[in-house]
């Protein structure tokens, strides 16, 4: 899953110059990319490669964290994947009417570990790009504590903490029910844990739901 020998993330990485920039410029430059170039959104599965992430230009937490990881690779940078659940709750809003009903109690979710001056830190709010976040908090302008919903878990939803800046990151850490604990790679947390759910909605999510999903997300994006 972690193709960062793919053309297409070759050139976005020779046309950035990440790999001109010291080790902390390098990462945060991509994290920025990450978050916010690669809009907040459903892709078919959590198993699809970095460079389909690239292509499709947006993702959610397990796929945006995989083409994270890629990058983070090919730049050199020492980098893992750390497995969890969190509770549906958090995706009420951009899961509605029957496709939150049906969806699964416990989500399968993840964030990226990446180790910095012997220190690892937890990055997992690239998850939402900042438009987002921002066209959401001016909808829940009244909210002065901790939020959940729309794919956000935080307890001040006013000043999340989504930069990195030497720090840890997090925007539905708040949601989590379940630890898997830390992998070398997506394919290795997803060869002992997945999303638990039916064929029959699996089929569903797939051609019906994550659009209904990436529907209401741009609702919110676009707001005026």
């Amino acid at each position: 899953m972690l193709d960062y020998s793919s053309s297409a993330i070759q050139r976005l990485i020779v046309s950035r110059k990440w790999n001109e920039l010291p080790e902390f410029e390098r990462i945060k430059a991509i994290y920025n990319f990450v978050r916010d170039e690669i809009l907040f959104g459903y892709n078919v599965d959590d198993n699809i490669s970095a460079s389909r992430v690239l292509s499709d230009g947006y993702g959610q937490c397990n796929t945006k964290g995989t083409l994270f990881m890629a990058l983070l690779r090919a730049c050199g940078i020492p980098c893992r994947i750390h497995g969890f659940t969190i509770d549906k709750k958090l995706q009420k809003g951009a899961m509605t009417g029957i496709v939150y009903k049906n969806a699964p109690q416990n989500v399968f979710h993840s964030w990226v570990e990446v180790l910095h001056n012997d220190k690892w830190f937890e990055l997992e709010a690239f998850i939402l790009d900042k438009t987002y976040l921002e066209k959401l908090q001016q909808a829940n302008s009244d909210c002065t504590g901790a939020f959940c919903g729309y794919g956000v878990a935080v307890r001040d939803f006013k000043n999340p903490v989504v930069d990195f800046n030497g720090n840890n990151t997090y925007i539905q850490s708040e949601g989590i029910n379940r630890d898997f604990g830390v992998y070398d790679c997506p394919d290795d947390l997803l060869r002992e844990h997945r999303q638990e759910i039916s064929r029959i909605k699996a089929f569903a999510y797939r051609h019906l739901g994550r659009h209904l999903m990436n529907r209401n997300v741009r609702k919110i994006r676009d707001l005026k």
